[in-house]
């Protein structure tokens, strides 16, 4: 055949071609193929990867051309099973066999004779000093000028070995992304469930929940004030969760709890080496947002020095990660809550006014659980009822006693403070019917009289059990034993009930059995 450097060159380019443009393997390794069978005029092409864990060998793609009996491209095989390869890969060596019929006792070698194929040649692809696989050509009719072809071959095979390692590297990170965004979809949507549980039955808060409804579907600022435990960051998530961000990520930040030194890296990123401790390039929070929401959650607790930088980000929706000076663009909304008034901070200097009318576009007030008494009897029924499946525990009961001094109560740590308290009582109830004491003794804890000294009020350990066994004894009106005694409550046998009464002096009451 002519043999000219016009197609050597041209093979090449194409190659190079098919790196940059081909995004599967099978397009890859058409690409490649094509090109071989255009210059060397073989009547077989193919590519083996080798997995030195377990020493096998697979096809990267269908072979190209003749296609002998007993050689499948569908399976991976142990590399002693192909024996060109296995020379290839464990020398790291062209192998060339001008005829196939003196090497015929190799299973694959008698495979290809039989389909036609009288002569091969195989290479090894190296990649930085790590073989991944080999190539094979494989003939009809051996090739006169085979050495002046070997030569150009073995030189090609440094192109094709970058393009089949390149095609790897974008599979294991196409598989990568597609298992990470499983894991945020499958994240987000438990987040998201956990996150839409809004129980009330109140005017006010019916009135929040409309406004929340209706400022979701834009995507302007708002800011968020309650008192501590309100759930203003249910408000913000849900806000979120109902807008058109709602397939990006919800980024929190709290303000308080950052370090004023370090509340720019948080916020922007910063480079390698840009200060002590830096040693790797971290993404900031607003980086993260991008195309999401970020939720700057007690942003009155941002110190004034860090508020003219924020400001700037939120005019310009572009930032500088610390120790870098290229700009970087971000697409986010802003959520913002605080537990203060920030106008009175304004009017003491520690808020900037400008700051606060860039983040106060749309203001949601969430009024204190003291002011929606009537929503307290269901949250406490349905936080009952969650941490009973939770925790697997029977279901706290209430009498009306006990859920009335729980809507008198003033409630200063609002739902949280509620939903503390309904945790503890079904650690500690045990499925049994609470009464006003009950609430009372939880609520209260500390209210107690007040004796001579704190060491004369500490009791010891036989006091305390005496108490406990006491307290047990009148809730379940001198029971003992049976499925409603005290021995049940106390989680122990009746005759150890009743050996440890004897032992601490309580006496018996009359029992029902």
């Amino acid at each position: 055949m002519p043999w000219q450097s016009k197609q050597k060159y041209e093979c090449l380019l194409n190659i190079n071609n098919a790196i940059i443009t081909k995004k599967t393997r099978e397009g890859l390794f058409e690409a490649i193929a094509t090109q071989l069978t255009k210059v060397c005029l073989c009547d077989r092409c193919s590519i083996q990867l080798y997995d030195p864990m377990d020493s096998s060998i697979t096809y990267f793609a269908t072979a190209k051309g003749i296609k002998p009996n007993g050689i499948s491209c569908e399976t991976s095989r142990p590399l002693s099973a192909g024996a060109v390869a296995n020379m290839v890969i464990e020398s790291g060596k062209p192998i060339v066999i001008q005829d196939l019929s003196s090497v015929a006792h190799w299973t694959s070698a008698d495979s290809m004779l039989m389909a036609g194929l009288t002569s091969t040649m195989a290479f090894p692809l190296i990649i930085r000093d790590k073989i991944i696989g080999s190539l094979h050509c494989s003939f009809k009719k051996c090739p006169e000028n085979i050495v002046e072809l070997t030569g150009f071959v073995e030189e090609l095979c440094k192109q094709v070995s970058i393009a089949i390692d390149n095609m790897l590297s974008y599979e294991k990170l196409r598989n990568i992304n597609e298992a990470l965004e499983k894991q945020k979809g499958f994240v987000l949507e438990k987040i998201n469930r956990a996150n839409e549980a809004f129980y009330f039955t109140s005017r006010k808060m019916s009135k929040l929940k409309n406004d929340m409804d209706l400022v979701a579907e834009s995507t302007a600022p708002v800011l968020i004030v309650g008192e501590t435990g309100t759930g203003k960051d249910l408000v913000a998530r849900y806000i979120h969760n109902h807008s058109p961000r709602n397939q990006n990520l919800f980024v929190k930040v709290n303000c308080a709890s950052l370090a004023s030194s370090l509340i720019e890296s948080e916020f922007f990123g910063h480079a390698k080496g840009s200060f002590t401790g830096a040693t790797v390039k971290r993404i900031g929070r607003f980086e993260m947002a991008n195309g999401g929401t970020i939720f700057l959650d007690e942003i009155g607790e941002l110190p004034l020095q860090n508020q003219a930088k924020l400001l700037q980000v939120l005019e310009d929706k572009a930032f500088e990660r610390v120790g870098e000076s290229t700009p970087i663009s971000a697409d986010f909304r802003i959520i913002s809550a605080t537990n203060q008034n920030l106008t009175k901070n304004i009017r003491a200097g520690k808020f900037r006014r400008d700051l606060f009318y860039r983040i106060n576009t749309i203001l949601l007030e969430i009024p204190p659980l003291r002011e929606r008494f009537e929503d307290i009897e269901l949250l406490v029924r349905c936080f009952s009822s969650n941490f009973a499946k939770i925790m697997q525990r029977p279901e706290a009961q209430y009498s009306s006693s006990a859920m009335d001094a729980l809507r008198q109560y003033h409630w200063p740590g609002n739902v949280r403070e509620l939903q503390n308290a309904v945790e503890k009582i079904t650690i500690l109830s045990n499925g049994q019917k609470l009464t006003e004491a009950d609430i009372q003794r939880l609520l209260h804890p500390f209210d107690c009289e007040e004796g001579p000294t704190q060491e004369s009020q500490f009791l010891t350990r036989d006091e305390m059990e005496r108490r406990h066994i006491q307290e047990a004894l009148e809730r379940c009106r001198g029971r003992t034993g049976g499925k409603h005694g005290a021995s049940q409550l106390l989680g122990i046998p009746r005759s150890t009930l009743q050996y440890r009464m004897k032992r601490l002096g309580i006496s018996p009451c009359s029992e029902t059995h």
